[in-house]
């Protein structure tokens, strides 16, 4: 499996996304410090949320192949800012999260990855394990 390096808001479904990907227990647990599985690298809210943290989002994204937005289908803020993407020289793809909620808005969250620059955009509900296999696939061809 490629290394991925996961970004998203606080609460965006970050660790939650590593867990269901890794087949663990889905338990909820706040993300203090970059946080470091064989192949994926989970990173706090607070990095992208506060841009003095963004040096260390690219440092952190150097050992990775892949660099994956977050966003929650139910959050209505979008903290990628346009472009975001052009900070890192590798693959970014984007993760909807939390599509399973009934307050959701699918569209929002795809139009917030496509502006940050996503590549690829996928539809994930890490609870009820949809969307994990085609992302598996997608990531095993790059």
């Amino acid at each position: 499996m490629k290394k991925i390096i996961v970004i998203g808001a606080i609460g965006s479904g970050k660790t939650t996304f590593i867990q269901a990907m890794k087949n663990l227990d889905l338990e909820y647990k706040k993300t203090q410090a970059l946080e470091y599985y064989e192949d994926i690298t989970d990173t706090p809210g607070e990095y992208l949320e506060n841009r003095r943290f963004y040096n260390a989002l690219i440092v952190a994204s150097h050992d990775c192949d892949i660099i994956a937005l977050l966003q929650d289908s139910s959050d209505k803020r979008c903290v990628f800012p346009p472009n975001f993407s052009s900070i890192f020289t590798k693959p970014i793809v984007g993760i909807i999260t939390k599509i399973d909620l009934k307050e959701k808005d699918i569209e929002f969250a795809r139009n917030c990855l496509q502006l940050a620059g996503a590549e690829q955009i996928f539809e994930i509900s890490s609870v009820e394990g949809i969307g994990l296999e085609k992302f598996k696939k997608y990531i095993a061809t790059i």
